[in-house]
């Protein structure tokens, strides 16, 4: 099994990190300081002990645990055959890490963009291997989704897409074939949704329990368009649509302004404990939170 580089150790990381553990890889998993690096430990570890009770498959937590090293130095990652990153989507941000990539690991490593909206091609751009550069768009929780969208670049090699099929495989994820564009497929048609949901309660038409309830009713929807943002992370959703503002300069992607205040205010969904609804300390929803249907009411209710 390979040496897998994971770097950031936000959700979608720590997620990447615990299905590489469970798949008999060796995990070397890279953030900006020790106190977030020990804090996704300690949730990969619980995580992995809920992994059963959750619908997935039994896992031995001791063996996932051992699997995984942390580094607060990208050059940490000198000996890893194949890097996934999943750092914010922020241009600057992820510019510079991919040049510390470049720079530390070997010229044969793989650099897999997790990525939900950012081009692969202008990625690739930033380094010296544009061959061994691929987008794979994993789904949250990562453990517990069977596919995710797989996207070349211009450049990437055959060789590259082979090696990234590979290694879904041995973490049992189908890989979806989509074209390199901002947004890919997935978050094309899903970011505008959730924008477009998030302008209802904005605009006072619905509370974000009412918005849910008609795509859980009216259309079988396992969850709304607001809890997939909860899920998400209400930051990520602004990140990534003020990307697809800016590659495709259309109005229809227009950030919602409450989105903006929501980030400002550390209201981010399951992670924080609180975004369009509540959630306890296992990201499992709670309550409803009070109606944001303003800029001021999401400021409020951050003071609450």
């Amino acid at each position: 099994m390979a040496i897998v580089g994971v770097v950031g150790a936000g959700v979608m990381g720590t997620g990447v990190a615990q299905n590489l553990a469970q798949s008999g890889h060796q995990v070397v998993l890279v953030d900006l300081s020790k106190e977030i690096l020990n804090e996704a430990m300690e949730k990969i570890e619980r995580n992995a002990r809920m992994s059963r009770l959750l619908g997935g498959p039994a896992v031995d937590v001791a063996e996932v645990m051992a699997a995984i090293t942390v580094d607060v130095e990208i050059s940490g990652l000198a000996e890893a055959e194949i890097v996934i990153e999943n750092i914010t989507e922020n241009w600057d941000s992820k510019r510079a890490v991919y040049a510390e990539l470049d720079k530390h690991c070997g010229p044969d490593t793989v650099f897999i963009a997790n990525t939900s909206a950012i081009p692969i091609t202008k990625i690739a751009s930033v380094t010296r291997r544009p061959a061994n550069v691929i987008g794979v768009h994993f789904m949250n929780p990562v453990p517990m989704k069977p596919a995710c969208e797989l996207i070349p670049g211009f450049h990437t090699s055959p060789e590259t897409i082979q090696r990234t099929r590979d290694l879904l495989a041995d973490m049992g994820k189908k890989g979806i074939d989509v074209k390199d564009a901002c947004g890919f497929v997935s978050n094309r048609v899903l970011m505008l949704t959730v924008n477009e949901a998030a302008f209802l309660v904005h605009e006072g038409v619905a509370d974000a329990a009412t918005v849910d309830e008609v795509f859980r009713s009216c259309f079988g929807h396992p969850m709304g368009p607001l809890e997939t943002a909860d899920l998400i992370g209400v930051d990520t959703i602004l990140y990534s649509v003020e990307v697809l503002y800016e590659q495709y300069s259309d109005s229809k992607y227009r950030p919602c302004p409450l989105l903006r205040q929501m980030t400002d205010a550390g209201l981010h969904g399951r992670k924080t404990g609180r975004g369009f609804h509540w959630y306890d300390d296992f990201g499992r929803l709670i309550q409803t939170a009070p109606q944001t249907n303003s800029v001021e009411d999401a400021k409020d209710a951050a003071h609450a």
